[in-house]
């Protein structure tokens, strides 16, 4: 088939750029979704030797890069909002910034202008992202939350997010929004709804994670067909769901990979997405971007592992018929 198969680098991000090209090539990829954690968007934005610097050592080890992602900066510019802000931010924004959500979503806000430019250099037109989200915390409507609170909160992801993809329509990039806890879109109807207050608008589209729709109880083919046309990049994410009567989908504060969740990313193959379908739908509606593997799986060492997940997506990678199957039978 061909599309490609892509390692997401962010949680490899405690690697330089030429480590994880040399790792990347050696578990059998064919090229990067490059996390801001190994491309400076800022730099990349306004330096052409930086750029070129990236591309020279990407194709040293034979690589290619169809999107970029800037998920950290992202979440900083609608978790900045008054009432939303949470210290852990502190941790995605540069350090001298901590305790200033004015500041740190300042800096988000740029970054992501930033992004847009970074990508267009880089000569690709999806970035991967998160938007945060100032109702979060109303998921659970208790203390009751009235439609008009959800209503005020697309509307402020509305106006942060405009002029940023005004920016991307400028460069002509796309922003794939990956469909999370934690986003103003995390599930179908909220999706539906932010495609909606935007008005449809081209510029934002899905990054498809099967990962996050599982545990919820979502099947991630219908979020294909019924979003084909937002389809603009796909994570390829397992997630075993270990719901024993003791265990529920709220993960009861329990650290990723104990056993006692009621669910934990895995490694490709071993939990309980259905790749077979997805794969089809993907087919279906005629994908043909990178299938990008974003490795998590606390209970697997990750060389073995990302190397594993390489040649399993490789395998389910088929590429739709080009016939009937009973094209062939014929009266004789």
């Amino acid at each position: 088939m061909s599309r490609p198969v892509t390692l997401f680098t962010i949680q490899w991000g405690d690697l330089p750029l030429e480590e994880i090209c040399r790792l990347g090539k050696e578990m059998g990829y064919e090229g990067l979704e490059l996390s801001a954690a190994h491309l400076n968007m800022h730099r990349a934005a306004a330096d052409p030797a930086y750029v070129q610097e990236v591309k020279d050592t990407l194709a040293k080890y034979g690589l290619q890069c169809w999107a970029v992602s800037n998920h950290l900066a992202g979440q900083c510019v609608c978790d900045t909002l008054p009432g939303a802000y949470d210290a852990r931010l502190d941790g995605f924004a540069p350090a001298e910034l901590a305790g200033n959500p004015e500041a740190i979503q300042k800096w988000a806000v740029q970054e992501m202008k930033d992004t847009a430019h970074a990508a267009k250099a880089m000569g690709v037109d999806v970035v991967t992202f998160f938007m945060g989200s100032p109702i979060w915390k109303f998921w659970y409507s208790f203390p009751q939350t009235s439609e008009a609170q959800v209503e005020e909160g697309y509307q402020q992801v509305k106006a942060l997010w405009s002029p940023i993809m005004d920016e991307f329509d400028a460069c002509g990039v796309k922003l794939a929004l990956e469909i999370h806890p934690t986003e103003i879109a995390f599930d179908y109807w909220s999706t539906k709804k932010l495609l909606d207050v935007f008005d449809r608008r081209p510029t934002l589209g899905i990054n498809f994670d099967p990962s996050h729709l599982v545990w919820q109880g979502l099947d991630p083919q219908m979020f294909i067909l019924d979003f084909a046309d937002r389809i603009y990049h796909v994570h390829v994410k397992d997630v075993k769901l270990n719901l024993n009567g003791r265990n529920g989908i709220l993960g009861s504060h329990i650290t990723f990979g104990d056993q006692r969740r009621g669910w934990n990313f895995v490694s490709p193959g071993h939990g309980d997405v259905d790749f077979d379908n997805i794969i089809r739908a993907l087919n279906q509606i005629g994908y043909d971007g990178p299938l990008s593997i974003e490795w998590e799986d606390s209970g697997m060492e990750r060389v073995f592992g990302g190397t594993e997940a390489c040649a399993f997506t490789k395998k389910i990678n088929f590429s739709p018929s080009d016939v009937a199957f009973d094209d062939a039978i014929k009266n004789q």
